[in-house]
């Protein structure tokens, strides 16, 4: 069946159907990474967006549960060169078209990905439409226009409901701005209590939870659409430890003072390099964000930049100077690519340590049974 991807410039591609037959819009972005297009798939980063996969073969090990890095996918689009139908890998449990059809997500394959890529690299990121309808391309063309761009995909991916993972050490509050699974796997990899509240909870709603540290999660779209957030991380700061990634790192800095822009044509793969300003060292890490923090407006913040991106300089890290507080806009958690930066849930720990070790707490037991009763629903993951 075919298939046609249209841009709000006019270009249109035409190339196979795989996965559902629908008509779904959203900004067209593009994802570097060679693997990991499962991870790419269920990360709700991508929330409303229709991504285009610059490596040629995608498909060819197929889908298995294990790999998940949320509940469903959020994409409204997926376009490569070549999508392989038959998987070749014992782990598979079904193909990537059959994934795509089971949440009504369009497909388009057998099209010049590199002509797309460099298009958007040159022009920036831009609205789309994917089709495998026979309208005409000035139907086409209309519905694009009529078309904006998704504002709420932080209450669309995150969850409804407080829940969580239980654990022996230090207790986290997990905000979810639309978070993948691999932040919490981290954090109960390491023992770690973890606590998982929806996008909207209130500074006074995580004090309740006596937390030992909050963790700020990645998340879809414009940090500016979630003033919410900014709030209560505003709240907080100070009183409890903060680490913050990608979404979150960019809610922390708005929290401070600073301010954020729309990146011409974002970070998205596996493989950017990375520079710690203190050692100088070069990481190779996972991203995926369309926004960054300006540098300019962060004099008179309290932050220090920590890490930058080798490719365009733009701020990758920041710390607060005065509270325990930093933040990545990289993905510590990888899924897909490297492990280089998980060593950062260790300083989180870290922080959080020394932190209570010259704050003391109220006894935890004592606050939960009043406070939680009835508002945690446990589930393991």
């Amino acid at each position: 069946m075919q298939a046609r991807l249209l841009l709000e410039d006019g270009t249109l591609f035409t190339g196979l159907s795989f996965g559902a037959e629908a008509q779904m819009a959203g900004e067209v972005v593009f994802n570097t990474g060679i693997t990991g297009y499962q991870e790419v798939l269920s990360d709700p980063s991508y929330c409303g967006q229709i991504v285009t996969m610059t490596y040629p073969l995608i498909g060819n090990y197929g889908i298995t549960r294990d790999d998940f890095e949320s509940i469903r996918p959020f994409i409204h689009g997926f376009v490569v060169r070549r999508h392989e139908p038959v998987p070749s890998n014992w782990r598979a449990q079904y193909s990537l078209g059959q994934l795509l059809k089971e949440y009504g997500i369009p497909g388009i394959s057998d099209i010049d990905t590199r002509m797309l890529t460099r298009k958007l690299r040159h022009y920036g990121t831009m609205r789309g439409l994917i089709t495998t309808g026979n309208e005409s391309v000035e139907e086409l063309t209309e519905r694009l226009g009529a078309t904006s761009l998704m504002r709420d995909q932080v209450a669309r991916t995150s969850t409804k409901h407080v829940f969580s993972s239980p654990g022996k050490g230090e207790r986290i509050v997990l905000v979810d701005f639309g978070a993948k699974s691999g932040i919490l796997r981290e954090l109960t990899e390491r023992g770690c209590d973890v606590v998982v509240v929806p996008h909207d909870t209130t500074a006074d709603e995580i004090r309740r939870l006596v937390p030992d540290g909050i963790q700020l999660s990645n998340g879809p779209g414009d940090p500016k659409d979630v003033p919410h957030a900014v709030k209560m991380i505003s709240e907080l700061l100070g009183e409890y430890p903060i680490f913050g990634i990608c979404l979150g790192h960019q809610l922390f800095a708005l929290a401070c003072g600073a301010d954020t822009t729309k990146l011409k044509f974002g970070h998205r793969g596996g493989n950017h390099p990375v520079k710690e300003l203190s050692s100088g060292r070069c990481y190779i890490t996972s991203q995926n964000h369309g926004y960054t923090v300006l540098e300019d407006t962060i004099a008179n913040t309290g932050l220090s930049v920590t890490h930058i991106n080798n490719n365009d300089k733009t701020i990758e890290g920041l710390k607060h100077n005065s509270y325990p507080a930093f933040s990545v806009q990289y993905h510590p958690e990888a899924a897909p690519g490297p492990f280089d930066s998980s060593y950062l849930f260790d300083e989180f720990l870290d922080m959080i340590r020394k932190h209570k070790a010259t704050n003391p707490q109220k006894p935890r037991q004592a606050v939960l049974s009043e406070t939680l009763k009835g508002e945690l629903q446990y589930a393991q993951k």
